[in-house]
């Protein structure tokens, strides 16, 4: 790799080369790549460093390459490029500054790809047919502002990057990266994933205080705090990403936070989640793809809905930039952002921002219109783009050249006050309470033989999963309590022989319908019934036990998705997590069925079942493994002890 002097390499910003600027989180410096750049298909392909003396490649990861996980998408072509680092240099921020030309970026027209009503209608389908039918807790759809941007659309982005090292703080990444025909430009909040000496790490990011053009209230940072739709939502997304985690990390995820995340126009509450181990980082950015805030949960169902009702493909949007490295003692190295809140400038200077709004139970289409305008005047406002006549989305206030005058300007100097609550007492507290009724298994570092049980030690488990990676954390709750467990799709059941236990696992969807997944789901609990052959049914697999048992299966007026209630189980009293649309019903504690008497825990209000128990099977309408559950492991534990025999 060149060496190249940090002037000459900044000259190169006007030679039409392909190059990256990064300015990445903790870092007082900006990184200058520049190289070749090619187009692969998968990720596999590549060409990451075998060696610590290989240069590194950074990789633009369109939403596309989700097909590889087998989910569904809209396959619009765009490439994955890949830039293969030729040289690198660090320069000082006020040398990119000064480098780069400090003149105003005026949009010309623009509008929305989609009109309001237009997207309304996208909006109301997708809480009455998805949501409404259990199809998944929240669903992201996007629109995309579109406009032209005059001159040279690289001077154009490179003034862009300015700005935004001027006034943005608090981005994972402030980046722009040229590949040659196109320029992607902005500041990401969120990491995705990223791998260090063997550490693997996630940012789940949700909950949006918005401050900009004044200054913050701390009494309105404590109530946002204390919301429980957003403390809700933080903990949906945290569930998603622990799922994650649970498939790249030897031993599951470890929760760390929550933290704010403060930038200049907004404030997020964040997670982090850390977890070790060894795969390849190509591996661990398949097995991540991608985020549940730019798609939804439960992820596979999620980006199935996206493709049926948006229609048209995301290009970059929700997915990665990937820089893949290696340590100085040979180890891989991976970092990964969120390509969010960033423009995408072609050759003609053709502007597109993607932005999309979250569905909830609780949406409605006139507030995710409103959010999508507001998300994309943000967007705007942080890019310090100026409007043109025309201008379909206004910015909240109006950033420009003169937020920040001249070129000489201190890095960080921003035009508004800054004030900032993360060390603030109460705001630590506020924070800190959040987590007093999550479950302590992932919140604290675990030994590997912490929880094992002995009377557990070695039994065979079948996991069926039903397109919720939920099965992920079940799994590992599993192992780790001893037990050796294998995962199979709903659609390759194959045989339960030589299994000590059968666990027809969560899942979207309505049970009451006889489609091709239900069907599957109901022949595999009929057998398993029939067969005596101990079993644990959750969620989906829970609804489908009841129903074969003789139960009635409702749909809830109002969806219990990612939410925690206060339940009686067998006995004992504790938090779990719900994410369901349906719900068994009850009059009794107890009845019989053709596999013997069978005991429910049940409100007694509305005969809602939340679990229920026999000699060799169990259901739970609730996750046990889901971050909400408090007690998780321990439900898992003492419900799979009474369903097996003891040794012989």
């Amino acid at each position: 790799m060149s060496n190249q002097p940090d002037t000459a390499l900044l000259d190169t910003f006007r030679t039409g080369v392909p190059f990256a600027l990064l300015r990445r989180e903790g870092r007082e410096h900006v990184e200058i790549l520049t190289g070749p750049v090619e187009t692969v298909e998968r990720l596999a392909d590549i060409p990451a460093p075998v060696s610590a003396s290989d240069p590194e490649v950074l990789a633009l990861v369109p939403y596309r390459q989700v097909r590889e996980r087998g989910f569904e998408c809209v396959d619009d072509g765009t490439p994955m490029r890949v830039l293969r680092v030729a040289a690198r240099a660090e320069a000082s921020v006020d040398d990119v500054l000064r480098a780069i030309d400090d003149r105003p970026v005026t949009l010309t027209g623009g509008a929305f790809d989609i009109d309001d009503q237009t997207y309304a209608g996208i909006v109301a389908r997708v809480l009455g047919e998805e949501i409404g039918r259990g199809e998944g807790s929240n669903f992201v759809i996007h629109r995309v502002f579109e406009a032209g941007v005059d001159g040279d659309p690289v001077r154009a982005a490179l003034t862009v990057f300015r700005g935004l090292l001027l006034r943005e703080r608090g981005a994972y990444w402030t980046f722009v990266v040229h590949t040659g025909d196109r320029t992607l430009v902005g500041a990401t909040p969120e990491r995705h994933v990223s791998v260090d000496d063997g550490l693997i790490m996630m940012n789940p990011i949700s909950g949006t205080f918005r401050h900009s053009g004044r200054v913050p209230d701390k009494a309105e940072m404590l109530a946002f705090l204390s919301d429980r739709k957003e403390i809700d939502e933080l903990s949906m997304v945290l569930d998603e990403e622990l799922k994650m985690m649970a498939r790249v990390a030897e031993r599951g995820g470890q929760v760390v936070g929550p933290y704010l995340k403060e930038m200049t126009h907004l404030t997020h509450t964040e997670y982090l989640l850390a977890g070790t181990g060894s795969r390849d980082v190509r591996e661990v950015l398949r097995e991540t793809m991608f985020a549940p805030t730019v798609v939804g949960s439960p992820i596979e169902n999620a980006c199935r809905v996206v493709a049926r009702h948006e229609g048209r493909g995301r290009g970059y949007y929700g997915a990665v930039l990937a820089l893949i490295g290696r340590d100085p003692a040979g180890r891989q190295t991976l970092d990964a952002p969120i390509l969010i809140r960033t423009a995408d400038i072609d050759h003609t200077g053709r502007l597109r921002v993607p932005v999309g709004a979250t569905l909830v139970r609780h949406s409605t289409p006139e507030r995710e219109i409103a959010e999508t305008h507001a998300k994309a005047a943000g967007v705007l406002a942080a890019l310090g783009l100026r409007s043109g006549p025309g201008h379909g989305t206004e910015p909240d206030s109006a950033p420009g050249r003169d937020a920040q005058p001249g070129g000489d300007e201190a890095p960080g100097r921003e035009a508004q006050p800054v004030v900032r609550f993360a060390a603030d007492p109460e705001v630590q507290a506020a924070l800190r309470r959040r987590n007093a009724t999550l479950a302590p298994f992932w919140m604290r570092s675990r030994d590997a033989d912490q929880y094992r049980d002995p009377a557990l030690d070695g039994r065979r488990v079948l996991v069926i999963d039903a397109e919720d990676t939920f099965t992920g954390m079940l799994t590992h709750q599993l192992r780790v309590l001893g037990m050796s467990v294998t995962v199979r799709p709903h659609t390759g059941i194959g045989s339960t022989d030589g299994f000590d236990l059968v666990v027809p696992g969560p899942g979207p969807g309505d049970p009451r319908v006889a489609d091709t997944k239900m069907t599957r789901m109901r022949v595999l609990v009929e057998e398993t019934l029939a067969a005596g052959r101990p079993m644990l049914a959750v969620c989906l697999g829970h609804q489908v036990l009841a129903s074969v048992l003789g139960l009635p299966l409702h749909r809830k007026l109002s969806p219990y998705q990612g939410m925690q209630r206060e339940v009686h189980i067998f006995g004992r009293t504790t938090r779990v997590g719900f994410y369901s649309t349906f719900i068994a019903r009850c009059e009794r504690d107890r009845f019989d069925s053709p596999y013997g008497q069978v005991g429910l825990a049940r409100d007694p209000k509305t005969g809602d079942v939340y679990a229920l128990r026999a000699a060799t099977f169990a259901g739970v309408q609730f996750h046990p493994e889901s971050v909400l559950s408090q007690d998780g492991i321990t439900l898992v534990r003492d419900l799979v002890a009474g369903l097996l025999p003891a040794r012989v």
